[in-house]
């Protein structure tokens, strides 16, 4: 089942994360599929908040893929081929499980509307929810043994989290949710109601300058932090050149509730991420 489940993950992060679909491009064999399938397995969690209707059933969800890598799911775990792909990729990287454990526990945060409070929540959650998947791809890179990539995944997942909730702005806060820091809007002057409203007001606009500003220094920190790394782990980190384009696509759009323009067509950013692999 170990070949039709690592395929069935591909196709799950295919359809469902493809920014992180396009960044398992430059990678080959057995360390391509690993990292499909931590990726995959973190599209499902990341998605349960839209795939239900209220909180306990997505406690429910997230609890079986705790039990899962606990070892007490109920019935045959192994029957879902994204966790059979991914418990095959635990066992064969060495991949500690309580990693993947804390970063379904941060998930949790999504199933509410508390507002993210301030900048230090934001980056705590962007560390368990993005920058974890950054250090595990650079672990199975390194066959499973651990490596420090420190500022690396540390920065660019925080940038990551910031430039993908910067382009969700609109339809998250649609849905009456403040996944920014709160504390950022709350300086500038901004009330919750003009962002569930959508309405646009000169501290809004300063708020997510802001937040677009830190989201370019961390991008900056995090590319001279790849930069050091040892070539083999370099691909771990390429979707640094899909980041880098989206952020510039966030200061072209229409409006602060507004999608930002489509992005470039996935050959450009495949061929990005390439060159990004290529120059390490």
């Amino acid at each position: 089942m170990a070949e039709a489940s690592f395929a069935h993950a591909a196709q799950v992060l295919r359809q469902s994360d493809r920014d992180r679909y396009l960044s398992t491009l430059v990678l080959s064999g057995a360390q391509r599929g690993a990292v499909t399938a931590l990726y995959a397995f973190n599209a499902d969690v990341a998605s349960v908040r839209e795939r239900v209707s209220d909180p306990a059933p997505g406690e429910i969800r997230l609890q079986w893929w705790s039990d899962a890598l606990d070892g007490e799911g109920h019935g045959a775990v192994r029957q879902n081929p994204v966790a059979d792909a991914l418990l095959d990729t635990i066992a064969r990287y060495a991949i500690p499980a309580g990693t993947l454990l804390r970063l379904i526990g941060a998930r949790r945060f999504d199933l509410y509307d508390d507002p993210m409070p301030d900048l230090e929540s934001f980056e705590g959650y962007a560390g368990e929810t993005v920058s974890t998947l950054y250090q595990l791809a650079a672990m199975i890179l390194n066959e499973g043994e651990t490596i420090e990539t420190g500022d690396a995944a540390g920065h660019l997942g925080v940038a990551h989290a910031m430039i993908g909730h910067l382009r969700a702005f609109g339809s998250v806060s649609a849905q009456g949710r403040i996944m920014l820091p709160w504390s950022v809007f709350a300086a500038n002057g901004v009330r919750e109601g003009e962002i569930f409203s959508g309405t646009e007001s000169e501290g809004l606009f300063e708020a997510l300058g802001q937040i677009e500003e830190l989201a370019a220094d961390h991008l900056g920190k995090a590319e001279t932090a790849i930069a050091a790394l040892p070539g083999r782990l370099k691909p771990a980190f390429t979707s640094i050149a899909v980041l880098k384009a989206q952020l510039g696509l966030l200061g072209r759009r229409p409006g602060i509730f507004a999608l930002p323009a489509d992005d470039p067509d996935w050959l450009k950013i495949a061929r990005l991420a390439w060159w990004s692999w290529r120059n390490r």
